[in-house]
């Protein structure tokens, strides 16, 4: 299959969670013998207009991110390229809508990835026409699913497809165990640490050593907070950490904490149940990280913080565990065909329309 990947940004120009889910896909799908074209700002050195990178051809549509000029030189690209079905991003919605515009003159059907709930870069009327506009959408939870049916997608044309994880490392990996409770997230200003750091203050009379891994602007606060609150000595800021770095500490707990206000799909939460953690959800209305633990025995929902640190030691009678295999369908190979499922369906419809 030959696809057309359309999104102004990769990691080399804006590193954030949805850029780096669709060079995710892109990679698994080159990976699987796909053809694939990404069409973006120029990201690489030189003057050079096309460069592979990891089985992926990427073509520049400008020299710099630009949404106006970009969508200006889109179609030209989108025809060179030919594709059997083009995925586009949502973010700036325009140029999906663009994309879906040069589709029906190239007669192939548009796949809109839609990652944020509350997206900020574009109007409202902009979104409902990449919403409308599209063949499919794919959605990373049920909560941004919500979201896209407010601007007016249709239910049957929404498609949820999660986030993954590399299961095998989950397997293979050796065990830290120096906490009893995690807490991981970028320190931004949705983190919410604080209502974590709360609750481990209502323990503080008990023996247990956490870790917050993760950084940001929010880090110097949380760390002030910790030591505001006098558990600095057993609560560990550990920083940024690999995949690799990660799954041994989350092996080794036995606890897992989510807090953020704002979670489009809790993937840090994911790799933490796939670890065998007993995950703790503080309910925000924001954030989709319920639904990961909705009607699971190692899955609690609460909240405030005095709950939490409730629950947290109500899972001290729960056994211990360093894997979790009914987690195993959120590998990426496993969450990769559900993408090809999703292209190989659009395009069938497509040619009955």
């Amino acid at each position: 299959m030959r696809v057309a990947v359309v999104s102004m940004d990769t990691v080399g120009t804006r590193d954030a969670p949805a850029t780096r889910r669709t060079r995710r896909v892109a990679r698994g799908l080159a990976d699987r013998g796909h053809n694939v074209h990404w069409l973006c700002a120029r990201w690489w050195g030189g003057e050079i207009p096309r460069f592979e990178h990891e089985g992926i051809e990427y073509h520049a549509v400008t020299d710099d991110p630009g949404p106006g000029r970009f969508r200006s030189k889109l179609p030209f690209l989108l025809r060179r390229v030919d594709p059997d079905v083009i995925h586009a991003v949502s973010v700036p919605p325009g140029h999906a809508t663009t994309a879906r515009t040069t589709a029906r003159v190239l007669r192939v059907p548009v796949v809109v990835d839609w990652w944020e709930r509350d997206p900020e870069r574009g109007s409202g009327r902009q979104y409902r026409k990449a919403a409308t506009g599209a063949d499919r959408v794919t959605v990373p939870s049920e909560t941004v699913r919500t979201a896209v049916r407010e601007h007016g997608a249709s239910d049957v044309n929404v498609r949820v497809i999660p986030e993954s994880i590399d299961f095998d490392l989950v397997r293979e990996s050796g065990v830290d165990d120096r906490f009893d409770v995690v807490w991981a997230r970028d320190l931004d200003g949705d983190a919410n640490v604080g209502e974590f750091l709360l609750a481990l203050a209502e323990l503080r009379d008990r023996d247990w050593n956490a870790a917050v891994v993760g950084d940001g602007p929010a880090r110097d606060d949380a760390e002030r907070t910790a030591a505001d609150l006098r558990i600095d000595d057993r609560v560990h800021f550990l920083g940024d950490l690999s995949d690799e770095e990660l799954v041994p500490v989350l092996k080794g707990a036995h606890v897992f904490a989510q807090t953020a206000t704002y979670e489009p799909f809790a993937t840090e939460l994911l790799w933490a149940l796939a670890c065998g953690c007993v995950g703790i959800v503080e309910y925000q209305a924001g954030s989709s990280a319920h639904e990961v633990v909705e009607g699971l025995d190692r899955g609690r929902l609460v909240t405030n913080p005095q709950e939490l640190a409730d629950e947290i030691v109500a899972c001290g009678g729960l056994s211990e565990w360093e894997i979790n295999e009914g987690f195993a369908g959120f590998d990426h190979a496993e969450v990769l065909e559900e993408w090809v499922e999703c292209y190989e369906a659009v395009v069938d419809d497509y040619g009955w329309l």
